[in-house]
């Protein structure tokens, strides 16, 4: 693992109609997030898009261009609306060809005799792409350029990230610290604001829940977060000395 000790950045893009149909519920995002959380990396865009060419193409252009990796789920299987991989090399100017080394994978795993014209449509990848390691069913994921493409099975999704991370540049080190109070948002959000504008580098966010409010305070300078979260249980207690539920560092 490379530690450059500066701001990466990484956008998720998630493919598939059974996703924005309703009928599958997206698992990979949180865990993705955690991942790319722990090794500095900061997520700043998640997309879903349709199994549509140009609604993939479109998109992988725009992101592959703003972060500094890309990581897509869903639609490299065997069927017809799988078509994330030729609408990949379509982005990358690249042509999807056979890889021999894919096919070689397909035939160990399966037998020879039972990897039909299907199946070995998931040997077909752009001609630049690095294979990824897929542990669980053998059929690969791939890296070009900056986008990694990974299958949408969460199984399957999670075991090629975790192969992958190793090789990944790591960015500065995310501090969080969470405060868990016993206020509604209405009641600090006046003293929030004006936290925040005391501390632009620090990332704050309020998220309700019934009886109370959680906290976050996000940043790459320790002592600016510790700092600014101390501030507001500082605010809390003047308000209600009884408000404060917990604090969770990381």
């Amino acid at each position: 693992m490379h530690n450059t000790q500066q701001n990466i950045t990484a956008g998720f893009l998630i493919i598939g109609n059974e996703i924005l149909s309703g009928r599958t519920q997206d698992k990979n995002l949180n865990y993705l997030a955690k991942i790319l959380n722990s090794l500095g990396i900061l997520l700043q865009e998640v997309r879903i898009v349709s199994d549509i060419e140009i609604n993939i193409v479109n998109a992988v252009n725009e992101l592959k261009k703003n972060y500094t990796y890309v990581f897509t789920s869903g639609g490299i299987g065997p069927t017809h609306d799988d078509i994330t991989s030729q609408s990949i090399a379509i982005a990358c100017n690249d042509d999807l060809i056979l890889n021999q080394q894919a096919a070689e994978i397909l035939y160990k795993f399966y037998g020879k005799d039972n990897v039909n014209e299907a199946r070995l449509k998931m040997a077909k990848v752009p001609s630049r792409a690095k294979l990824l390691n897929n542990p669980v069913s053998s059929a690969p994921g791939f890296n070009i350029d900056n986008i990694f493409v990974m299958a949408g099975i969460p199984k399957i999704f999670q075991a090629m990230l975790d192969c992958i991370v190793p090789t990944l540049k790591t960015g500065n080190k995310i501090y969080n610290q969470e405060l868990t109070i016993a206020l509604t948002e209405s009641v600090i959000a006046k003293d929030l604001t004006e936290l925040q504008k005391q501390f632009p580098q620090v990332c704050m966010g309020s998220y309700p829940f019934s009886g109370g409010t959680s906290l976050v305070f996000r940043g790459i300078n320790e002592n600016e977060v510790k700092e600014s979260c101390n501030l507001m249980q500082q605010i809390v207690l003047n308000i209600n000395k009884e408000a404060i539920i917990k604090l969770d560092a990381q």
